[in-house]
């Protein structure tokens, strides 16, 4: 597939001769190239690069009042009278309408200044060091920046917006971000981008949640007809209408052929289109696009609220009953309850029927062939439970449930089979007649916006003036700092601990004081584990909540109060029923605490060997830590890495449900997987950890968490220690070669390897298929290469769906 890829590309540049990174008819006076020292002004709307055959410019674009962007847009205009923009250098920070200018230093950097503002808004950090080069923009529509030796030190098709025009490349290094609406070009919180598994993927990445739609995640890279083995992330379509991924995703427009202008554009309902131009009446028509029904596109509504297509409307939003418009103005911020919460664990709640309502993900449980009142039981049960979908699967000729913890993408048609029993109170249907669903006639597709820059513009009769001002605030602002330094230097209250304090107090946690948990704690003596860097204590609050007391013993270093940090500022994010749940912390002098929910069953270090956790109850600990992991990687606004999975990490509640703890060394970092050259050192603990980290140019990815759950799913299996026996096989470790060993005997012919692996000492029956794919799946998570493990998304659909493939 990459060779193909290749070999179309290379005819498709040779045929148009419309290159990636010159052009042969450029030329290099203006208006078609900007020379170093030169600049082009906001002031003069005439001041434009124009491509050598007109069809593109790149200036200074209007984007609402007294607000414009460095862009390139078609230079001709639509039937409308606007024209298409389809790169901007500074979307997010428009310039002034008045003094703004994009500057070519005599150093080689591409400079976008604001009025008088002595920062730059934008700058491509180059340097040219023949002192030649020039601004160009070619009949590809690509703006680069090249020196007299023909070499590239930049170019727009290198960091795109919304929109990839014919042969530019969408690579590992640059993603396709939505505007905010038609008429706010501001980044939205749709995206394209290749995934740390190297398929192209869309993901909703909204202002409260994360998760990606397409392909459809609930198939599999391969059944979606993509492959995760690959050496390099491209994709792009060519002047023919054809679209070719490295992922071996590829497809043609319904115009396939010779058209003179094409389009990819990430649009702001989340869809992904290719737009081809209808030059006799100047409209783009659609030639193909990624989702065929807009309501499945993620994040469509916000919470609490169904989209629903209509005829002659298009996309509509919907609030659930008894809820109301968060913001009226935007749909993406959904709804939110007109009803007071129940107390948990309460009789007073009920559930209110809606079929035809379907909301996708954010299950607390799956729970097949159940009848409808164990259904509602079990979401009563779950404090957290908002409502639940019950439907009929025809292919297994079961019903299925599904308690929701969040209600989000949600959608109404009466093509769905199913139902939604929406939780509420019983006192709020008794008080009045059910109402049926608010129509809002929320139009999605973004109500009109004009972006207004309030600024002051200096007169040069000013200037001196305002500089003895700055000059004088400087002075006394030194001053003050010195003084503050010495303060903080006799009293010995570290710079550092103030700011531990004041980034944790920001996350909303309650703030305990040292008094008061050194007496919930009788004095820190009810110690219920220890780890390297802490110690855990049992507490009674003063009301009467039982607590776990995490005590970090190097909280006087840099080392602990990074940790202290990482850890409050990580849980402030999160919300999973399978993550461990955060009450409030302690920051007082040299003293760092965090305060959590008290786990009645301790780690699953401490229940491996004992006879508490059945065979049915490790696997819910599988598939209940799988969930909390994958959240943590796919699922909350940025990806976290955990970066110490281990029994020791996760706890488990008075049902011996899993919750995965002790974020101290997790890490967050960029969804298109940049960032992740942030770590310095190995993370983690000895036995668990993945071979990445023993090498410095492999990078580190979420893979290596799935390779610990592999070992730590593998030892609760065998009832072995990751590094006991053999200490032969490289970094794979002893305990995995040998489970591996006892596979390929299986597969050989031994019909007893599942037993020979199990350990014997636990009591209780178990399913042999489901032992079996629980085995493999844990294996696989435990490959030595990255590439051939699978996400914690897949890990959990093998777990739940394995035993039927």
């Amino acid at each position: 597939m990459d060779l193909l890829f290749r070999l179309l590309m290379l005819v498709s540049v040779i045929v148009h001769q419309t290159p990636l990174t010159t052009s042969s008819s450029s030329s290099s006076s203006p208006p078609h190239a900007l020379n170093l020292g030169s600049s082009l002004s906001v002031d003069d709307k005439t001041d434009v690069l124009i491509s050598p055959d007109h069809v593109f410019t790149a200036g200074f674009y209007p984007v609402g009042e007294n607000a414009f962007c460095f862009s390139i847009w078609f230079t001709k205009p639509l039937s409308t009278g606007r024209h298409t923009v389809v790169w901007m250098a500074n979307r997010d920070s428009p310039v002034n309408g008045r003094r703004s200018k994009l500057s070519l230093s005599k150093t080689g950097n591409l400079i976008l200044q604001d009025a008088d503002q002595e920062l730059p808004i934008w700058t491509t950090r180059t340097r040219d060091l023949t002192d030649s080069a020039q601004l160009k923009l070619n009949n590809s529509g690509n703006l680069y920046l090249q020196s007299n030796d023909r070499r590239i030190l930049w170019q727009s098709f290198g960091s795109p917006t919304d929109t990839l025009l014919p042969n530019q490349p969408l690579t590992k290094e640059a993603m396709l971000i939505s505007s905010r609406s038609k008429t706010n070009y501001s980044s939205g919180f749709y995206r394209l981008f290749f995934d740390s598994d190297n398929v192209l993927r869309l993901v909703y990445s909204g202002p409260f949640v994360t998760g990606v739609y397409w392909p459809n995640p609930e198939l599999r890279a391969w059944d979606a007809g993509r492959s995760t083995y690959g050496n390099q992330r491209t994709a792009a379509i060519d002047p023919f209408g054809r679209f070719i991924s490295s992922d071996g995703w590829f497809f043609n427009t319904s115009d396939d052929g010779v058209q003179p202008m094409r389009r990819v554009t990430m649009d702001v309902d989340g869809n992904l289109r290719v737009y081809s131009l209808n030059e006799n009446k100047t409209i783009w028509k659609v030639t193909w696009q990624a989702m065929a029904q807009t309501c499945t596109i993620h994040g469509s509504c916000g919470e609490n609220s169904t989209c629903s297509n209509e005829p002659g409307y298009g996309r509509k939003c919907t609030c659930l009953p008894y809820h109301k418009m968060v913001n009226r103005s935007d749909c993406v911020y959904g709804c939110e309850p007109e009803f007071k919460q129940t107390p948990c664990g309460s009789d007073e709640d009920t559930f209110l029927h809606l079929p035809h309502f379907d909301f996708y993900g954010y299950d607390s449980k799956y729970l097949p062939n159940v009848t409808l009142d164990v259904c509602k039981q079990e979401c009563m049960d779950i404090c957290s439970c908002n409502g639940f979908q019950y439907k009929f699967d025809k292919l297994q000729g079961i019903y299925l449930c599904y308690p929701k913890f969040l209600l989000l993408n949600g959608f109404s048609s009466v093509s769905f089979l199913g139902s939604f029993y929406l939780r509420v109170p019983k006192v709020t249907l008794s008080s009045s007649t059910i109402k049926a669903t608010r129509e809002l006639g929320l139009n999605c597709s973004g109500n009109p916006r004009i972006v207004e820059l309030e600024r002051v513009y200096d007169k040069k009769n000013e200037r001196g003036s305002i500089k003895f001002l700055q000059l004088f605030t400087y002075v006394f602002g030194a001053l003050e700092i010195v003084c503050i330094i010495y303060f903080f230097y006799k009293t010995r209250k570290s710079a550092t601990k103030s700011q531990g304090y004041l980034q944790a107090a920001t996350t909303g946690f309650e703030r305990f004081s040292y008094r008061d948990l050194k007496k919930a704690s009788e004095n820190f003596s009810m110690e219920v584990g220890r780890g390297g860097g802490a110690v855990v204590y049992k507490g009674v609050l003063t009301d009467n909540r039982i607590a776990a007391i995490k005590r970090l013993k190097e909280a006087n270093s840099n080392q602990g109060e990074a940790e202290f940090l990482a850890e409050i500022s990580t849980l402030g994010r999160l919300n999973h029923m399978n993550l461990i749940d955060i009450w409030g912390y302690c920051a007082e002098g040299k003293h760092r605490i965090l305060v959590y929910e008290y786990m009645e069953n301790g780690s699953l270090a401490d229940n491996l060997h004992s006879d508490n956790l059945n065979w049915d109850k490790r696997f819910e600990v599988a598939v209940g830590t799988a969930k909390g992991l994958a959240y943590l990687h796919e699922e909350c606004l940025e990806w976290v890495l955990h970066c110490d999975v281990k029994p020791h990490n996760i706890l488990l509640d008075q049902n011996y449900l899993p919750k995965v703890a002790d974020l101290g060394l997790s890490k967050f970092f960029d969804r298109d997987g940049r960032g992740n050259s942030e770590f310095t050192k190995a993370r983690g603990t000895r036995g668990y950890m993945a071979p990445e980290w023993f090498f410095v140019s492999l990078p580190i990815t979420s893979k290596v968490d799935v390779y610990s759950y592999g070992v730590v799913m593998l030892e609760m299996i065998t009832g072995r220690s990751p590094q006991g026996g053999d200490q032969s096989g490289g970094y794979e470790r002893p305990m995995v070669k040998w489970v591996r060993e006892k596979v390929s005997d299986g597969n050989g012919g031994n019909s007893n390897w599942i037993e020979e692996i199990v350990d014997s000492k636990v009591n209780g029956e178990y399913e042999r298929v489901r032992m079996g794919n629980l085995i493999k799946v844990a294996l696989q998570c435990a490959e030595e290469n990255k590439e051939a493990r699978p996400t914690m998304s897949q890990v959990v659909d093998m777990l739940l769906h394995g035993d039927d493939l």
